[in-house]
């Protein structure tokens, strides 16, 4: 092998051999883990498989037949499982329902290639078999990009205010999608293109979610130092301002609320008000004006039952599913329907 296979080899191996270590973390390893962090950690190794099989064919031909149908195999289980993760970090997943239909899934893959075992059919498996996955792949990107269609419009008109999970959903979907189309495309460009795709994605999208994980801690680890203290009776005073406003106008429940414009609102400088929740409250404002949302949607849960839990997310001034379901889960410890079943009949 030349030095420029060698460095293709290791450039296409690099993302493969993380993907594995990062998916055998998400299923074993890690604490506290959530419905999500299964179905990523799947994900992972269903990707590692797929695109392991495409590097090892690439520079050895010769690879047994058993390798190629185990590689097209795994690729069966990418789209429903990038869904089903998407669906789960929103909260709207039907985990039994999930979980059977993976469980079906991997049955009927494993008996139809027993029944047609690759080295006796690979013209089929080449030809309709290939081709159907990839339909059904494409078919389950597109569903996942439905589900989050809220946060691609937020990414194309006020892509500032996407939260950390949302990164995760807009990263994972994607960098999938990047190697679908190189796969899709290799034809006409090389065969190891989709396995170079998955490196370059993979880096991609965890660059994107470590600098969301920062940007989203930055406002309470480097929140702003303050020389002078706010005289007690002026906090009280402030402070009495914000309780008449949100219960007056529920200016709170407005999306698009910004630090500047409560400010106007209680005619103050932002500096003040900032300071004032920063150091007297001990929150970053995003915090502050949440803790009021999610009051907000506790009572819509119990008073306006017809809502759905979305409807009640966006009416109490969240502007995406996923940051309300996280929300609500960060600061009252459970999701809005076990909120709303638990204190409906109390």
């Amino acid at each position: 092998m030349n030095i420029h296979n060698q460095l293709l080899f290791f450039l296409s191996a690099l993302g493969v051999f993380n993907s594995l270590v990062l998916g055998f973390y998400f299923l074993f390893l890690k604490r506290n883990k959530v419905v999500s962090d299964l179905f990523l950690g799947l994900l992972l190794l269903s990707l590692s498989t797929r695109i392991g099989k495409s590097i090892f064919y690439n520079f050895n031909p010769q690879l047994s037949k058993t390798y190629l149908q185990i590689g097209l195999s795994a690729c069966v289980l990418i789209g429903p499982l990038l869904y089903f993760f998407v669906k789960s970090i929103l909260q709207k997943l039907n985990y039994s329902f999930a979980k059977y239909s993976l469980i079906f899934l991997i049955i009927a893959v494993a008996v139809f290639g027993f029944l047609f075992p690759y080295k006796d059919n690979s013209e089929v498996w080449r030809g309709i078999i290939y081709y159907s996955i990839n339909i059904q792949w494409f078919i389950f990107i597109v569903l996942s990009i439905y589900e989050a269609k809220q946060i691609f419009r937020k990414l194309v008109t006020n892509r500032h205010q996407i939260s950390y999970e949302e990164t995760w959903i807009l990263s994972i979907i994607c960098g999938v999608f990047a190697i679908w189309l190189s796969y899709s495309l290799s034809r006409y460009t090389s065969y190891i293109s989709g396995a170079l795709t998955f490196s370059f994605s993979f880096y991609i999208s965890f660059m994107l979610i470590y600098y969301a994980k920062n940007k989203t801690l930055n406002p309470v680890i480097n929140k702003e130092k303050y020389i002078n203290k706010i005289d007690e009776k002026l906090v009280k005073e402030i402070q009495e301002k914000i309780n008449i406003l949100f219960e007056t106008r529920k200016i709170y429940t407005n999306p698009d609320l910004t630090l500047s414009i409560l400010a106007k609102e209680l005619n103050i400088r932002p500096q003040l008000l900032s300071q004032l929740i920063n150091d007297n409250l001990n929150k970053s404002f995003t915090q502050f004006i949440n803790e009021y949302r999610i009051d907000e949607a506790k009572r819509l849960l119990i008073e306006s039952p017809q809502l759905k839990i979305d409807a009640v997310g966006f009416e109490s001034g969240f502007n995406s599913s996923s940051t309300f379901y996280s929300s609500f889960r960060k600061i009252t410890g459970t999701t809005p329907s076990n909120y709303q079943k638990h204190n409906f009949y109390s």
